[in-house]
């Protein structure tokens, strides 16, 4: 690509609040490269309907309808958040670019500024993931995780009204929306493993668009492509036969010769904390495919199976919708403080 397009690029994107801004910061480098963006507001399923996640289908029930509008020709491109993604390629679409991603942890908005460690037994965590539910479970801090949904600003104002005292939510979104003041402490992975593809977007079109592929290949970060493309590998693996909440994290550093390798960490439990495993595994960043796969075939070697349950939710559904910031929340589960 030697220039700008002669036409705007239609840049498809939800209408919430994180949608937009995620959407507007590519758009933004796009303009910076010389060409024309449009942005294209479209309301999807996920947004309008307020059953559970695992009723709407869980993810990707968020992507369709902006998929639809590429097939369309309504838009030319989409901003994903890669973890919202379905890991099955969807016919006659591709993923061009993954930009450098944020930081992938998980953050806090407590009341009175408390981190997790410091919340009192039988305190009233609210997450809509079954991944985050699952390995506060497993901390043992005697904790109640809530199930809700709805948009960043309705899931702090839980706390603010006292209706939790505590949210979990994505460090990536709250630093995209400048919020970052409001977290009361940055979680680590070692206690909460992130979704996979947490903290990264993906910007797909359709693949006969070789002229804006070409495009934003200058947008495309090949250390987060690969660490994302590790992370979502055990997802795709564990989805084909096991529903269990899965958390995955792959960092990018040299070994002792100076080669680049992949080190990826995974987690599959239960939402009650009574069976969880942890395993990780490290190789060359370019098998990056193949170290996702074969950390998932050794959970599954593990036991990971028995991470399954009939109440457990399908693996981590994304958030989304926007409910009345009063609506009644659909789980608790309650956890016993270890040494209690």
């Amino acid at each position: 690509m030697t220039g700008p397009f002669r036409k705007p690029i239609r840049i498809g994107s939800r209408r919430s609040t994180l949608a937009l801004t995620q959407t507007g910061l590519i758009a933004d480098r796009l303009r910076t490269l010389g060409h024309q963006v449009e942005i294209v507001e479209i309301v999807t399923e996920g947004d309008t309907n307020r059953a559970s996640l695992s009723q709407l289908g869980g993810t990707g029930i968020f992507a369709t309808a902006i998929r639809n509008a590429l097939h369309d020709g309504r838009i030319d491109l989409t901003v994903h958040s890669l973890k919202d993604l379905p890991t099955a390629p969807a016919d006659g679409l591709t993923v061009a670019a993954i930009p450098q991603r944020e930081d992938p942890r998980d953050v806090l908005v407590a009341r009175d500024g408390l981190t997790l460690g410091e919340l009192p037994v039988d305190s009233v965590v609210g997450t809509g993931a079954p991944r985050r539910a699952a390995q506060l479970a497993a901390l043992g801090l005697g904790l109640r995780t809530r199930d809700i949904r709805g948009n960043v600003d309705s899931r702090v104002e839980l706390v603010r009204r006292g209706v939790v005292d505590a949210v979990v939510l994505a460090r990536a979104g709250m630093s995209r929306l400048g919020r970052l003041d409001e977290v009361t402490e940055v979680i680590d992975p070692l206690q909460v493993l992130p979704a996979p593809g947490q903290g990264a977007l993906a910007l797909e079109i359709r693949t006969a668009d070789t002229q804006l592929h070409e495009a934003l290949h200058v947008l495309d970060h090949p250390d987060t492509r690969a660490a994302v493309t590790a992370e979502r590998a055990v997802l795709a693996r564990l989805e084909a036969g096991c529903a269990a909440p899965l958390g995955a994290l792959a960092e990018i550093s040299e070994d002792l010769d100076g080669r680049l390798e992949v080190s990826l960490r995974a987690f599959v439990g239960r939402l009650d904390g009574s069976f969880e495993l942890r395993r990780s595994m490290t190789g060359p960043l370019d098998k990056a495919e193949r170290i996702g796969h074969d950390l998932a075939q050794q959970l599954l070697d593990d036991g990971a199976l028995e991470a399954f349950a009939p109440s457990d939710h399908p693996p981590e559904p994304p958030p989304g919708g926007h409910l009345p910031t009063d609506a009644n929340p659909v789980t608790d589960i309650h956890h016993q403080r270890r040494g209690a």
